[in-house]
């Protein structure tokens, strides 16, 4: 029964009907029984009847907005990409516009022999945001993260170092080869300027432009350095500085292994970054716009009761309540200056490159280590290679990515207990970093001393991840990735847990099936509409380490195309052998079926359709 309202005990109001026919039909009995002497006529084309046809037109109108407006309220059902990102950041969620890919690059130069070795006044440093491309012309472009220093070695850095040539004489060395590795990502450097006039409280500035990776630098005219915070009310931030005696005296003994320290630094000037559902970049800076110290235009406790020279007090005073708002709390306001802003933009599935194609030098950035030297030599000899796939590359955040992200990243709080939680901070790692695409997590195990059987370790978890190639096929991560994502962990990790980062294992399948069909259906059409059901079912997205295949939902995607009669078999078989494309695991599928699902190894396994348009087969069966 509806639930109904008396008002003021005369007629009874029906609240739960919503939509048109509902309202129509509660209108029609209203009025039977409150106006059965005026309103008679029910017809289709009586005016009593445009009236209340139009009234239940109003409130299923009023009714579907109000739906709506509540339903834009909610992560789970939210639909316009402008409330899902909002809804996103208040969870403390920061959704993708795009994924860049990262790289291990080696990189080399050559410098003449000394009177015992190397001649290192012509090693030279090679500065962060140096430009290298693959030799395929694709526009791409990989930024270096890092200076890097020939002159400087290192277990945690170090310098390789081989004779290039020989004097065939003397047989003494004439070039030495200095090799080097730095970690790279996918971007292209962009400037933008705005000139910003009288001071404006929490000014927002705007970055038009498509696939915005993050800011690198915001400078002004006097060359004061903005820097980026999570929020406004953040002061301070860990600051990278070099190892050195006069940075700390008492570490630099351990520069070699620690070439660098991370420090607290105030930053009065400071910015927060907020991507809009156009995809452009946002940026907001504090509301400190007084001239005047802080301690003039707030009460400053230090100074209340002292008194004045005409013998008041301070606390004889009023204070605007609003005055905190103008203070340098939330950061200063640039003013009356020119902001230039660079930033990096790119990533995507395009960045991801083969191994051994990073080949092209672009914009080096330079710098020598010892005065007067001319390095020109040096530097027109400098190489690059990529020993292994530039990977991590990828599309931004669907909306159905934003829902489940921002949700996890709400219940993980900033911190990692549960396997979800370590799961979830490998997936959105900042892609700058790399990008992970599967990952798996399990306690780790170890061989008893005393019994010789495995058992758990408590204290340690092993950690299974997987990315994408340029082909968005599952692929290791290169070393790179992989340290990024242990230094990235610690700040998430229990104290008591030691996460260890390892591959998981990929078991490449292909699909044959047989299908008969019904007359009159044109078969090519039929299998071709069955193959591409298929393809949508083991979409790779779709996909996690360690999920069975269960047989019985292939078949019924496959039964429900239309124009199949009957499905007479499907069956999987292993596709394996690095020199066809495929993983170098082999799997025994008919062993790890059982009662009609395929199970994944113990070991962290996913199974995969690499090849989506030539693995799966379909054919007709004559009758």
């Amino acid at each position: 029964m509806a639930y109904s309202k008396v008002n003021n005990g005369d007629k009874a109001v029906t609240y739960l009907d919503k939509n048109y026919s509902q309202l129509k039909q509660q209108l029609i009995e209203f009025a039977k029984i409150y106006y059965p002497d005026t309103a008679n006529d029910f017809s289709e084309g009586s005016p009593g009847m445009m009236f209340l046809e139009m009234a239940a037109y109003v409130g299923d109108v009023l009714s579907f907005y109000t739906d709506t407006q509540v339903q834009e309220t909610m992560l789970e059902y939210a639909q316009e990409r402008e409330n899902l990102f909002a809804l996103a950041y208040n969870l403390g969620y920061r959704p993708n516009i795009t994924n860049a890919s990262a790289v291990t690059l080696d990189i080399t130069q050559t410098i003449p022999a000394g009177a015992s070795g190397p001649d290192y006044r012509y090693a030279f440093i090679l500065q962060r945001g140096s430009v290298f491309s693959p030799s395929n012309n694709s526009g791409v472009e990989y930024l270096t993260q890092d200076d890097i220093d020939f002159n400087f070695s290192s277990s945690f850095d170090p310098t390789e170092i081989t004779i290039f040539s020989i004097n065939t004489v003397t047989n003494q060395p004439i070039k030495y080869l200095l090799k080097k590795s730095v970690k790279a990502i996918s971007a292209k450097r962009k400037t933008k300027t705005f000139n910003v006039g009288a001071p404006e409280r929490f000014l927002k500035l705007e970055l038009n432009d498509t696939n915005i990776i993050n800011i690198d630098s915001i400078v002004d005219d006097n060359g004061n350095s903005y820097t980026e915070v999570p929020y406004l009310a953040q002061e301070t931030v860990f600051d990278e500085v070099k190892n050195t005696a006069t940075n700390n005296p008492n570490l630099a003994q351990y520069n070699g292994q620690t070439p660098y320290l991370l420090k607290l630094k105030k930053v009065p000037k400071r910015y927060t970054t907020r991507f809009k559902a156009n995809n452009n970049l946002e940026i907001q800076f504090g509301s400190g716009i007084s001239d005047s110290a802080d301690e003039e235009i707030i009460p400053n406790p230090d100074n209340v009761g002292l008194g004045v020279n005409d013998g008041r007090s301070m606390l004889d005073f009023a204070y605007d309540p609003s005055n905190f708002m103008y203070t340098k709390a939330y950061g200063d306001v640039p003013r009356n200056t020119t902001l230039t802003v660079t930033y990096l933009q790119g990533g995507g599935i395009i960045a991801n490159s083969p191994a051994n194609s990073i080949t092209r030098k672009g914009t080096l950035l330079t710098q020598v280590n010892t005065a007067g030297i001319n390095i020109s030599d040096q530097i027109n000899s400098l190489t690059v290679i990529n020993p292994n796939p530039a990977n991590g590359g990828g599309p931004g955040d669907t909306n159905e990515d934003i829902r489940l992200n921002a949700a996890a990243n709400f219940n993980s709080q900033q911190r990692t207990v549960t396997k979800d939680d370590y799961i979830f901070r490998s997936l959105v790692m900042p892609p700058k970093f790399g990008k992970v695409a599967k990952a798996y997590i399990i306690q780790d195990d170890q061989i008893s001393v005393e019994t010789s059987r495995r058992i758990s370790n408590p204290n340690a978890l092993n950690l299974h991840i997987l990315g994408y190639d340029i082909n968005k096929n599952l692929t290791t991560l290169n070393l790179a990735a992989k340290e990024n994502l242990s230094t990235y962990l610690e700040q998430y990790r229990m104290l008591t847990d030691a996460i260890n980062i390892k591959d998981a294992y990929v078991v490449n399948l292909g699909l044959d099936f047989e299908i008969t069909t019904f007359k009159n259906y044109n078969n090519d059409e039929v299998i071709s509409n069955c193959i591409k059901l298929l393809r949508e079912y083991f979409n790779i997205d779709r996909w996690e380490v360690n999920q069975p295949i269960i047989i019985s939902e292939v078949s019924n995607t496959i039964s429900q195309v239309e124009g199949v009669q009957t499905l007479e078999s499907v069956k999987f078989n292993n596709k394996f052998g690095e020199i066809l494309g495929y993983s170098k695991y082999k799997y025994d599928l008919d062993q790890a079926t059982v009662n009609g699902v395929i199970y994944p190894s113990l070991d962290p396994t996913i199974f995969e359709i690499k090849n989506i348009n030539s693995d799966i087969k379909g054919r007709v069966k004559a009758y």
